[in-house]
């Protein structure tokens, strides 16, 4: 149930997707292999870290998505995805539960396209700022996750914190900070929250 972030990296995040990204190399060998779909894919953005593990890699993404659709193989929800009944030997669901009104409806139809045994990984937030507004609707507690993925199916293989609090406050401090670059002309702060917010970002990442 551990997973990693779909986003790519941007000097202003690098911390929070430098810690998913070190903890996948360790995570897919061990949980992901055969035919493998990709809920709610996006732009695929491990698709090359993936495909040494996996035989197919099936991204599976809403025909309304803003993002680019030129690598989702299957337009489809993670409510109604195009599949069989297990015809899956693994999952990733990453970033995307938060943004799903009917979370107990989108795990069962993951169970349902995996096979026997299969492993699936998510990612999810208990910390973080509203994104993707207006479709932001949850964060979720260790517990919670655990009475939702055993309600619907699942038996959990690994449920584990990504970062503390030292990464969240450093990573949304610098979110913040970024919101003097936006828009309008640059100010005197434009040229020094680049490096400010590496530096914060460095020093969060050894806490």
């Amino acid at each position: 149930m551990i997973g990693f972030s779909k986003k790519k990296k941007h000097i202003n995040n690098w911390l929070v997707y430098t810690i998913h990204d070190k903890f996948l190399r360790n995570l897919l060998p061990k949980y992901v292999k055969g035919k493998l779909v990709d809920i709610g894919c996006g732009e695929k953005p491990y698709v090359d870290v993936i495909k040494r593990y996996v035989a197919e890699h099936i991204g599976v993404d809403h025909q309304d998505t803003l993002r680019d659709k030129c690598n989702i193989d299957r337009f489809g929800t993670a409510y109604d995805i195009p599949a069989e009944d297990g015809e899956f030997d693994s999952a990733i669901c990453t970033a995307v539960m938060e943004h799903l009104e009917e979370t107990d409806k989108a795990i069962k139809e993951a169970d349902r396209v995996l096979e026997e045994g299969g492993y699936a990984i998510y990612t999810v937030p208990l910390f973080w700022h509203l994104h993707e507004e207006p479709r932001d609707f949850y964060r979720y507690t260790k517990y919670g996750l655990k009475y939702l993925f055993e309600k619907n199916g699942f038996e959990i293989a690994e449920l584990k914190a990504l970062s503390g609090s030292g990464v969240t406050f450093g990573q949304e401090f610098v979110y913040y900070l970024w919101r003097f670059r936006k828009g309008g002309q640059p100010n005197p702060l434009w040229w020094i929250i680049p490096p400010i917010g590496t530096f914060i970002q460095g020093r969060s990442y050894l806490f």
